[in-house]
């Protein structure tokens, strides 16, 4: 894991403030912090309006567990100005496919030969970076089949992996201030 956010002690406290308002689910304050033309996919929607809409009132996705993850995972400075979150994005190996690969966001995780916390242990990992394979069978939900680099298989908790193309928050410096400039996913 990466996080450069200490290079920039205005941004580490601007990181914090968000944390605890995100930890709060607190929507006004949250959205002090997002920028007025902030971008929230790769087409033409954006602005707060969009954010309200797509982000925070999605009925599909849990924007304050999504958004508090991305804060913890730290990330890297693009430039001096704008920060990248969470690392498994801004620090993503261009020699790995971010299609195919998933970072393993944790220590001592458990690869397990199936799906269920009884299943036998292959191996524990600490942030490595695993292939994501197609489930053999059954989809059983809050397990990931991946692929190890000796070729074998077994199964993660799905929360401790994490794709480099999942959300991303993208935060840039201006008008004397840190703004949310982009909550994006995909490629």
């Amino acid at each position: 894991p990466v996080d450069e956010a200490s290079r920039r002690p205005d941004f580490l406290e601007f990181r914090r403030r968000l944390q605890d308002a995100v930890a709060r689910r607190n929507e006004v304050v949250v959205l002090a912090f997002v920028h007025p033309n902030v971008r929230v996919s790769f087409g033409d929607s954006g602005g707060i309006q969009a954010f309200r809409k797509d982000v925070l009132n999605s009925r599909t996705e849990d924007f304050w567990g999504e958004f508090a993850t991305i804060l913890r995972l730290g990330g890297r400075f693009r430039q001096e100005n704008a920060f990248d979150a969470p690392y498994t994005f801004s620090t993503w190996p261009s020699e790995l496919d971010s299609f195919e690969c998933l970072a393993v966001i944790g220590t001592r995780v458990r690869v397990r030969a199936a799906p269920g916390l009884n299943a036998r242990i292959l191996t524990a990992l600490d942030f490595a970076i695993v292939r994501a394979l197609p489930s053999d069978g059954g989809v059983t939900p809050g397990w990931t089949r991946v692929q190890l680099v000796d070729g074998r298989t077994g199964y993660i908790a799905s929360r401790y992996v994490r794709s480099p193309i999942d959300h991303r928050a993208l935060f840039e410096f201006q008008d004397g201030r840190w703004w949310l400039m982009a909550y994006v996913a995909g490629d």
